[in-house]
């Protein structure tokens, strides 16, 4: 084993003495092309050309000497770091911070980033980080090759977004490039690079002066409570059948969002199972044939501050051109949506029926798409507390099904 490992972290300014002294000493280098062409890397020391950073360690582990690795940026945030001291390795390491990639990108572009959210997008996180980039209106990516700026522009189809694009930053070929998501295919980027993704729409949530208390999205944003009161949606108006309060929140915690998930909410009705599955951190298409209801959706979510994707039309053709969802929940559309949404493999779906044979006979179609089905029959009665007389009476078959091979 290395008798001693030091990562040092290189943001394009002149290395400190640590750091030098460091290099100096160094009897095995490992790093990307640009950082092994260094003045300061000792002529004589074995040099590793950092691809799998799995494997390197394996290389330094064997070592009987000083290494050092040198990385883009602070090798602590999304880095190095992690894999070195995995423990299959074994190694002990000294850290040489430098600013970070994202910090450095948001200072290029004159942003705070305290309030941002940050992805790195791999060729199979992609799709995920692409999510969260619809579900909030500030973002930094961290690319890789095949997962990069004109990738995250051609699955972003349908949402607008501005891209902030900083190419090789820290270098003398370092460029800034500000253009829209449906721009961003059009040109060929330079590797590495950070995206920042901005815009969507805002809602009556702000940083309270002086800024926020915790990085990233603030949880306590928002009223308390996976639902709001029916009250809260709909303009005043009655909320469908399949929109109730109590059977929301059973679709939630069966469907279960979060944060890198794309929901589809087919039959959005007033967009309150949307909106909530929004402020819950995943990213929400909300479909209705009704152009009222897409209004009212919008206006959902502008309400409550969240970000939403409205699709007006009729499923389930519409649903033909959607990107592959996570979890469904089918508010209308009876059978033949659900058959449809089962075509798409998602990993959970949920719908309810008024009626036992509508039940069963959604129940069966998910069981032979393979899914596992559950269906309660969920019974809500609101009482007049003055008088503890009933009120209101709501009755369904709530319908779940979950897919064994994809289920988390």
């Amino acid at each position: 084993m290395a008798d001693r490992v030091t990562v040092i972290g290189w943001d394009g300014s002149p290395l400190t003495a640590t750091a030098r002294g460091a290099l100096g000493a160094a009897t095995l280098v490992a790093g990307a092309a640009h950082h092994l062409d260094l003045p300061e890397v000792p002529p004589r020391a074995e040099r590793i050309r950092l691809g799998s950073v799995a494997l390197a360690a394996r290389r330094i582990t064997g070592h009987r000497g000083t290494a050092v690795v040198l990385a883009d940026g602070d090798p602590g945030f999304f880095g190095v770091v992690r894999t070195l001291r995995a423990p299959e390795f074994g190694l002990e390491v000294e850290v040489v911070p430098a600013v970070s990639s994202v910090a450095a990108a948001f200072a290029r572009a004159g942003m705070p980033w305290d309030d941002a959210q940050v992805v790195v997008a791999h060729r199979r996180t992609l799709r995920r980080a692409v999510n969260v980039c619809r579900a909030h209106t500030k973002v930094a990516v961290l690319t890789s090759p095949g997962a990069g700026p004109a990738e995250l522009g051609l699955l972003l189809e349908g949402v607008h977004r501005t891209f902030v694009i900083c190419e090789e930053l820290g270098t003398e070929r370092e460029q800034v490039h500000v253009v829209t998501s449906d721009k961003a295919a059009d040109h060929a980027w330079r590797d590495p690079n950070v995206v920042i993704v901005i815009g969507g729409t805002s809602g009556p949530v702000t940083a309270p002066e002086g800024g926020g208390w915790i990085a990233g999205r603030d949880p306590a944003t928002g009223p308390r409570g996976w639902v709001q009161p029916d009250a809260e949606y709909g303009d005043g108006a009655p909320l469908g059948e399949g929109e109730t309060d109590l059977l929301r929140a059973a679709q939630l915690a069966r469907l279960g969002p979060r944060t890198g998930d794309l929901v589809w909410d087919i039959g959005c009705g007033s967009g309150a199972f949307a909106t909530e599955a929004a402020r819950a951190g995943a990213a929400v298409i909300a479909v209705d044939r009704d152009l009222a209801a897409c209004v009212r959706s919008e206006t959902a979510a502008r309400k409550f501050g969240v970000q939403l994707q409205i699709v007006h039309g009729a499923a389930p053709h519409v649903l033909e051109n959607l990107p592959e969802p996570d979890v469904v929940r089918v508010g209308g559309g009876g059978a033949a949506v659900v058959t449809a949404v089962a075509d798409r493999r998602p990993q959970r779906i949920v719908t309810h029926a008024a009626t036992r044979d509508a039940a069963e006979l959604v129940g069966r179609d998910l069981t032979e798409h393979g899914y596992q089905v559950e269906c309660a029959l969920l019974q809500s009665v609101e009482l007049d507390t003055r008088a503890w007389t009933e009120t209101e009476r709501n009755v369904a078959f709530l319908l779940s099904g979950v897919l064994p091979e994809r289920a988390p």
